[in-house]
């Protein structure tokens, strides 16, 4: 807005003569009308896009929270949950690390992207170097009895939700996690201006110093749990942030994916309130995270831009513990409930009410087309997405109707894909068996209802098989 102006008080004598009189207001009817133009102009030009600050949590539990679970202390996400938006029935496409990536991305699903299990850098496959760098496209992985060919690397052809939007102004940062392919596809490759702690591995050697072997990437810190590291450089980002575009900060945290390595501190405390072992340090590092999430909305608020941020948490797939009250979870089962539902907030300031809880069944296709529309764009004119928008379900908190079913997908064992409409559930078999649930009435997943519903049945695998064609996996399915 143009700085305001103030009129010296002027009392004009009443002998003033009347055409003196009556140039004084003519003038001042003109100035005004100025300011009034000038203030209209600025009223309709728009409003600058909102900041947008997304926590990517690797391995958290849909019940690994405190508001869901005591066991866990997480007061700093119990508070964004309470002043936010809640999904409570979100879905990752593929529950493994470098898919559920690819697809946050891109806004295709996994099997579109030929990326359906996790790159398996490291010293166990001889296709990758010491360094976590290949050139071989796609790996195999022994016990898949499909023997689904999968990608090593993210395509540089795909279009990233970072490259659709610095081309609607914005600035992107991603910090931490990647698993998405080594240098040359790396996040300053895929549309992000600048990457903070990304290696070519999955997962650190030691959430302690030296945190991975083979890269110089945060060689030079000696002291800091790692997740406090990757925090301490956001918050320097956002205090010396200075550019007239919107930013983007993609907080993709290595936490809390293993080697399960709690904070010291945080694992003291938990020890005395009875946990042990790798359990305990579980907890421990889900509080690491959970302090680093407040100490990253403290900066926004220090800066001063809360009012024009927007905060999403969501982790890339089921924990690796218990996760009750679902079955299944990272290391089983996983299209399961407890493996593939996970945690997913959005606090918009202005626009999401505190408290609210949203049951839409949505899944992190939805993400890409959505981040378009709330930074300007129109997500109506991209092709080749498999999600939906979801600005319009967060603004107006309605239920999200949606038209086709959510579908999983997997390459690792028997249990390869799920097909969601509605409360039903079916998960289908390499082995060609499948087996229906009613979530509404079983959140659990425990009474197998395929035979007391077999039309149901067959009309949820003839939408998997459609399914299967256009992503082009036919050849790998287990019902046609």
């Amino acid at each position: 807005m143009p700085e305001k102006c103030y009129f010296p008080i002027i009392t004009v004598n009443s002998k003033v003569k009347p055409m003196l009189k009556f140039c004084f207001q003519a003038t001042l009817c003109l100035f005004l009308l100025g300011e009034l133009c000038l203030v209209g102009a600025y009223a309709t030009q728009p409003e600058r896009p909102p900041n947008i600050v997304l926590f990517f949590v690797d391995d958290l539990g849909w019940s690994d929270l405190g508001y869901r679970n005591d066991t866990f202390v997480t007061p700093n996400i119990d508070r964004l949950a309470a002043d936010s938006l809640d999904f409570e029935q979100a879905y990752v496409a593929c529950p493994t690390c470098s898919p559920s990536r690819a697809t946050l991305l891109t806004g295709k699903h996994p099997a579109r992207l030929k990326m359906v299990r996790h790159i398996p850098v490291g010293p166990k496959d001889p296709a990758f170097d010491k360094f976590g760098a290949t050139e071989t496209e796609f790996n195999q992985w022994p016990t898949d009895p499909a023997k689904f060919p999968c990608r090593n690397w993210l395509p540089l052809e795909e279009v990233t939700y970072a490259e659709a939007l610095k081309d609607l102004g914005y600035y992107n940062l991603l910090v931490g996690k990647w698993h998405l392919g080594h240098e040359p596809y790396h996040p300053v490759h895929q549309g992000f201006d600048r990457q903070i702690g990304t290696t070519n591995f999955g997962h650190p050697k030691s959430y302690y110093p030296p945190f991975f072997k083979n890269t110089k990437v945060l060689k030079d810190e000696k002291k800091a749990y790692l997740t406090d590291r990757l925090t301490d450089d956001t918050v320097k980002f956002i205090q010396q942030y200075d550019q007239e575009k919107p930013f983007m900060i993609s907080c993709w945290y290595y936490n809390v994916h293993g080697p399960h390595k709690g904070r010291k501190d945080f694992l003291d405390h938990f020890k005395k309130q009875g946990l042990e072992g790798r359990f305990a340090n579980y907890a421990a590092m889900v509080a690491a995270m959970d302090q680093s999430v407040g100490r990253i909305r403290a900066a926004i608020e220090k800066k001063g831009i809360q009012d024009n941020t927007i905060v999403l948490f969501i982790s890339d797939q089921g924990g690796y513990f218990e996760n009750k009250p679902f079955r299944g979870g990272k290391t089983r089962e996983s299209l399961y409930e407890g493996g593939a539902r996970v945690p997913f907030i959005v606090h918009w300031p202005g626009v999401t009410k505190p408290g609210t809880v949203n049951r839409s069944v949505i899944q992190t296709t939805d993400l890409f087309p959505t981040l378009v529309d709330i930074a300007g764009g129109d997500s109506s004119k991209l092709t080749g997405l498999d999600g939906v928008s979801l600005k319009k379900t967060i603004t107006a908190n309605d239920f999200l109707q949606r038209g086709e079913p959510i579908f999983g997908y997997r390459a690792y064992e028997d249990l390869y894909a799920s097909v969601r409409e509605g409360a039903w559930k079916l998960l289908a078999h390499r082995s060609g068996e499948t087996k229906l649930f009613n979530i509404a009435n079983d959140i659990g997943e425990q009474t197998d209802l395929a035979n007391d519903y077999p039309q149901r049945v067959a009309q949820m695998t003839e939408k998997l098989i459609q399914w299967e064609q256009e992503m082009d996996v036919q050849e790998y399915s287990g019902v046609q």
